[in-house]
């Protein structure tokens, strides 16, 4: 009888685990030792408006109270955020990026195809942030779409943006800020815009990222952090 239950319970938890993952693009990954929380912020990022229904998403009102939820769970050691993003809503990116940096569990990101435009806030908010070799990261100044009122307020805005973006950036990564200001507004790398890209080697290279690896080396790391917190 009790077997039954615990294969019932087990039954549960494996169906809510897979939901998870096509709802959400997460999943929890455990063993008898620890319990991490894989979450994947993948093709832009959605805030205020709604995105095309051709077009992969990341939602952030979805991962806001997943993100709170996380940090009160007992179940939970530490957070693993996969990254292949393109951008998107720069409020909404700034957004999960403060939440994410806010949170006292372990946190780890890694780089995969890309962590594009406000992508770079999101892959340098964990606590740790890795790169695939491969990968790589654009960087440019803030852009906006649709109508813009040539007035000076409306370009203060925009300046005000991209200074918050920078600030985040340089205090959660060793990155020179002027270094980093010198490559948004580099015009010789894309063809019809101002920028940089740099791919794995070079993003560990100048302070942005922490280290080259992927997926084995960034469950080291959470593991390694959650034995420091608890012998602390």
């Amino acid at each position: 009888m009790q077997n039954d239950t615990e294969n019932q319970e087990n039954t549960y938890e494996n169906n809510q685990n897979t939901e998870n993952m096509f709802k959400s693009g997460s999943t929890v990954i455990s063993n008898s030792q620890e319990s991490f929380y894989c979450i994947s912020i993948i093709g832009q990022i959605e805030g205020h408006y709604l995105l095309n229904n051709n077009q992969k998403a990341t939602k952030y009102d979805h991962l806001i109270p997943l993100l709170v939820s996380l940090e009160e769970s007992e179940e939970i050691s530490g957070i693993l955020v996969m990254l292949n993003t393109m951008g998107g809503d720069v409020e909404a990116g700034l957004a999960l990026s403060e939440l994410i940096a806010s949170m006292s569990k372990p946190t780890v990101s890694v780089v995969l195809g890309g962590g594009h435009s406000i992508g770079v806030p999101l892959a340098v908010s964990a606590k740790r942030s890795f790169i695939v070799p491969s990968a790589t990261m654009t960087i440019h100044p803030v852009r906006t779409s649709g109508l813009v009122i040539g007035v000076p307020q409306a370009f203060d805005y925009l300046q005000r943006m991209q200074d918050r973006i920078i600030s985040f950036i340089t205090s959660h990564s060793n990155v020179d800020e002027g270094y980093l200001r010198k490559l948004m507004s580099d015009t010789s790398q894309l063809a019809n815009d101002v920028g940089s890209v740099i791919d794995g080697k070079e993003a560990v290279k100048i302070g942005l990222i922490d280290s080259v690896g992927g997926l084995s080396d960034a469950l080291e790391a959470l593991r390694a952090m959650t034995k420091d917190e608890k012998s602390n």
